[in-house]
């Protein structure tokens, strides 16, 4: 019998506040900071500190409800949810959960089958937990960092609507643009500012019954994300098949070994024992306060995608390709903007092709940490004009492409000091032609004998002699002239 996935996902996401949620501690990157250098006694959790909400990260969690269409709650109540952990020092967590900042809402994503909605069940506020390092030793120990404690954390909550794991990574690629679009969160994986959670069932194909679901915890990449998921679907298929039952439970990720393994049996809400925070009040959205949030949304990515396509005559897929990062759809209109007769068709595939392949190879962003692009959008405009009226080869094109990313030169400054200009008059360019034919006399020959494929050969060797500047076209006119029957060579 085959099984088919049902999956539910909880992302965490670390907001970009310039102080942590309940206390002014700063909110510092814990992959370079140094342990235990950005607390106090209330992230600590001493007896008689007293929280106080951050409301910069009410506002960013606000910004995410209305983009994913959330119903915003104009009253919320922060919780204590009873746990012990080593990293919690205050033996509780300050979240949300009975009474959320915004529940309801959907994303939109986009699977090799299609389109569909992704149902949300509700978004919450709620502060980090330190970090455990596991040392190995004798005997081994286990060192905690509270750096990250009470850092200000989204989560966001999916209805169990995510059947394969190419959903669940649409899912995900398709919050963590959005969360980057609203400038709520870095999207920087390998700093563990994003974290998912999976819950994970499988049932017969076709039916609508959910089974008995695991929850795999504290997974910091796409990548270990649907190995996880893989392997419980693999290891949920196997014990029903053999009549066995899934026990419900929370599981952890061994990436090494490539397989989940038991934590705890799945904790329920009374398990935590939530029950409001005596020491902070009821969190009140006023109507006037979410219409100056809303007003202030950038353009989503769906609508942008669907505006670039209109207004550039975009193909879906380049359209696609240039909305992934807000920064690149900004430089890809900006550079628009500065050639309006330039077509933008290949001004996009100058972008996603030859700018990305450079920048890729360079081993650098399109735009850096500070909001500067690598080139100018207008000197990059400039270049491809340059290419789509003949002043310069496509190959010229790529090689002043490199050096305005090297050296920061204008294209007319390359290309006037390179001697890049095209040759494109046939006189200048017979003589070229005649001396690769007699430099490689074998190939002519190969060509006059009806071998076609030896032309493009010839071709290169023109195109090599001439550093990129010939017209292409034009020289192997020129060498079907020369190699013609009648011609000595």
């Amino acid at each position: 019998m085959p099984f088919e996935p049902v999956v539910g996902l909880e992302i965490h996401a670390e907001l970009q506040t310039q102080t942590k949620m309940f206390c002014g501690c700063r909110r510092v990157d814990t992959t370079q900071a140094a342990p235990n250098t950005a607390v106090c006694p209330i992230c600590l959790g001493y007896p008689g500190t007293l929280p106080v909400v951050n409301e910069r990260a009410v506002e960013l969690a606000l910004r995410v409800a209305i983009a994913l269409g959330c119903e915003v709650l104009p009253e919320s109540i922060f919780a204590r949810k009873n746990y012990f952990y080593p990293d919690l020092p205050k033996g509780y967590q300050i979240s949300q959960y009975e009474t959320p900042l915004a529940s309801g809402g959907a994303l939109r994503i986009l699977t090799p089958a299609g389109s569909r909605v992704v149902r949300l069940r509700r978004v919450h506020l709620e502060e980090d937990t330190g970090k455990l390092t596991h040392a190995a030793g004798q005997p081994p120990a286990s060192l905690v960092d509270f750096n990250r404690a009470g850092v200000p954390l989204l989560e966001i909550v999916s209805e169990p609507d995510l059947f394969s794991v190419e959903e669940v990574k649409a899912y995900t690629t398709a919050m963590r643009r959005l969360l980057r679009y609203l400038e709520v969160n870095s999207g920087d994986m390998e700093k563990g500012v994003i974290r998912f959670e999976a819950n994970v069932s499988i049932r017969p194909a076709g039916s609508r019954e959910l089974g008995t679901r695991v929850e795999i915890k504290n997974l910091n990449s796409f990548r270990a994300l649907v190995r996880a998921i893989d392997f419980e679907v693999q290891r949920q298929s196997e014990l029903r098949v053999r009549g066995e039952r899934v026990i419900q439970e929370t599981l952890g990720w061994d990436e090494a070994r490539g397989e989940t393994t038991s934590q705890r049996s799945k904790e329920d809400a009374h398990d935590y024992r939530y029950f409001p925070e005596p020491d902070l009040p009821p969190l009140y959205v006023e109507a006037d306060r979410l219409a100056r949030v809303r007003a202030a949304l950038p353009e989503l990515p769906d609508a942008r995608r669907e505006r670039l396509m209109a207004e550039y005559q975009l193909g879906a897929a380049q359209a696609e390709l240039i909305v992934e990062e807000r920064a690149t759809a900004d430089f890809f209109e900006a550079s628009a903007r500065a050639r309006p007769a330039l077509a933008p068709r290949r001004l996009a595939a100058w972008l996603t092709s030859d700018l990305f392949g450079t920048l890729n190879a360079l081993g650098r962003p399109l735009v850096d940490a500070h909001g500067q692009p690598a080139l100018a959008p207008a000197d990059f405009a400039d270049l491809v004009e340059r290419v789509a009226k003949g002043e310069i080869t496509g190959a010229s094109g790529k090689v002043v492409l490199e050096e305005m990313l090297r050296g920061g030169r204008t294209p007319e400054a390359i290309v006037r000091a390179r001697g890049l200009e095209r040759i494109g008059d046939a006189g200048a360019l017979r003589e070229m032609v005649e001396r690769v034919v007699r430099e490689n006399a074998a190939q002519a020959d190969q060509v006059r004998a009806g071998k076609g494929n030896v032309m493009q050969w010839l071709v290169g060797q023109v195109m090599k002699a001439s550093r990129g500047r010939a017209d292409p076209r034009l020289v192997q006119a020129l060498l079907e002239e020369h190699l013609s029957p009648g011609k000595d060579g």
